[in-house]
């Protein structure tokens, strides 16, 4: 699938009418028949979502996918958000600054000791472009793998000249050969990186231009996001003054508990512009999916995980080219 670098929210409107009258058409339902309810709402997702192409921003989005609060789902939202993205006929590079490489296992990349990774470019200034390899089983996708090598990398970058920007510089050279060899520009660039603030992660919050934060709704949801606020804060002050978050995705959601509900409600009311409105459930499919090499996008792409992906990769391309994606304080 190919993305049109004109098309806009409001140029399908006839493909949207053809999908509504779709939608109408199912069978209803109501609280006497909540298995059918859920089917109906699951069916007019799908139609919804099927085959639909994503605006292309105007220019390359990087977004660092963060937060310091382990378990909250980062990798598992960076693969399947940049898998959902190129389903939607954007070119999307995945960079795993982690040195577990779990991005690279879900994408099935090829990240044994030795294989050209990250690491590379870190330590020894290696060009990009000699690292990128694409992910299995998804058009559009790319992906720069980390290797075991990564572990020791915090260590060797702390005497090194420009510690902090040489995954930007590397990322920025990348991106501009692809141009002079009149390539499809990449759309987005989402960044892994592991849950403590160290090189590794600074390099990840001077490369982009935006920070997503999965936020898990369970309990002690909002704990540390206070401190990496003010990590963020100290980047944009000493080292990448355009950093913002903009971008706020709820993870791990049930809905039929009091719990997730209050822990939704709690990060809406905080951060009431930057939550997107698709919020991601509990999924089994979503778990299983790595062990096989893939995203759940793949794995099982009509399942409410996958839907649930498309839906967030849907309202994130939209208010890229909306401006919804605003920096903090504007």
């Amino acid at each position: 699938m190919t993305s049109d670098p004109n098309w806009t929210p409001s140029s399908s409107t006839e493909d949207d009418q053809r999908r509504a009258a779709i939608v109408a058409s199912l069978p209803p339902a109501d609280q006497d028949t909540p298995l059918l309810a859920e089917l109906r709402v699951d069916a007019s997702r799908r139609i919804q979502l099927s085959g639909r192409v994503f605006p292309r921003p105007d220019r390359t989005r990087v977004m660092t996918i963060a937060n310091q609060k382990g378990g909250v789902g980062k990798t598992t939202t960076t693969v399947n958000l940049a898998a959902a993205l190129a389903k939607g006929g954007l070119n999307v590079l995945v960079i795993d600054n982690d040195p577990q490489g779990n991005a690279s296992t879900a994408l099935g990349i090829d990240h044994r000791a030795g294989v050209p990774s990250v690491y590379d470019i870190l330590v020894d200034g290696a060009p990009m472009e000699g690292t990128v390899a694409p992910a299995a089983g998804v058009d559009n996708l790319w992906c720069v793998p980390a290797t075991i090598d990564l572990s020791g990398a915090e260590i060797e970058l702390v005497s090194m000249v420009a510690r902090e920007t040489r995954l930007r510089n590397a990322l920025h050279a990348y991106l501009q050969q692809r141009v002079e060899r009149g390539e499809a520009r990449i759309d987005y660039v989402l960044v892994d990186c592991p849950p403590s603030l160290g090189l590794l992660t600074v390099n990840a919050f001077v490369v982009a231009d935006e920070v997503l934060i999965p936020i898990q709704c369970e309990y002690y949801a909002l704990e540390g996001l206070s401190q990496l606020l003010k990590s963020i804060e100290l980047i944009q002050a000493h080292l990448n003054p355009g950093l913002h978050v903009s971008t706020i995705l709820l993870t791990m959601y049930d809905g039929r508990t009091n719990l997730a509900q209050q822990v939704a409600q709690e990060v809406r009311d905080h951060f009431p512009s930057k939550t997107l409105d698709a919020t991601i459930p509990r999924s089994v499919r979503v778990s299983e999916a790595p062990s096989y090499g893939q995203t759940v996008m793949t794995y099982d792409p009509s399942s409410s995980g996958a839907l649930a992906y498309l839906e967030a990769a849907r309202e994130l391309a939209d208010r890229g080219v909306s401006g919804t994606a605003q920096k903090e304080g504007e």
